[in-house]
């Protein structure tokens, strides 16, 4: 999985025991630009030094894992905890075209014309 956005956070790299650490990012995901939605990451192991090229306001694509665990806690009670696991980063690429070369899209519509019906000066009859 995938998906943009821009840096809102980034924590500091935990040592939560002597054989495993994590770092924790924060981004902010703008499908919707009217609700954002903020989108808590983590990094574990040799990937935590990932986000050392990068700052808070950069955009990013970040490839990730959706994890899913179950835990029993000592009363019996199940429990399951998500995560993201974000596994490789990448400076957001832009898609906009030079100003020298057309895009993909007006370059197929060269040549089109309107068709007839629409240049047609006949009175509309549509009453609205």
């Amino acid at each position: 999985m995938d998906i943009k956005g821009r840096i809102i956070e980034i924590s500091d790299t935990q040592q939560i025991s002597n054989t495993f650490k994590k770092r924790e990012f924060v981004i902010e995901y703008t499908d919707n630009p009217q609700y954002p939605e903020f989108i808590k990451f983590e990094l574990i192991q040799d990937k935590c030094d990932l986000l050392n090229n990068y700052k808070v306001g950069d955009e990013l694509d970040v490839h990730f894992n959706l994890k899913g665990r179950k835990w029993t806690d000592p009363k019996g009670e199940v429990k399951y905890f998500n995560s993201l696991q974000a596994w490789r980063l990448e400076a957001a690429s832009s898609h906009a075209s030079t100003p020298n070369q057309p895009s993909p899209d007006s370059a197929s519509m060269e040549g089109l014309e309107e068709p007839g019906w629409i240049t047609d000066n006949e009175e509309d009859d549509l009453p609205f």
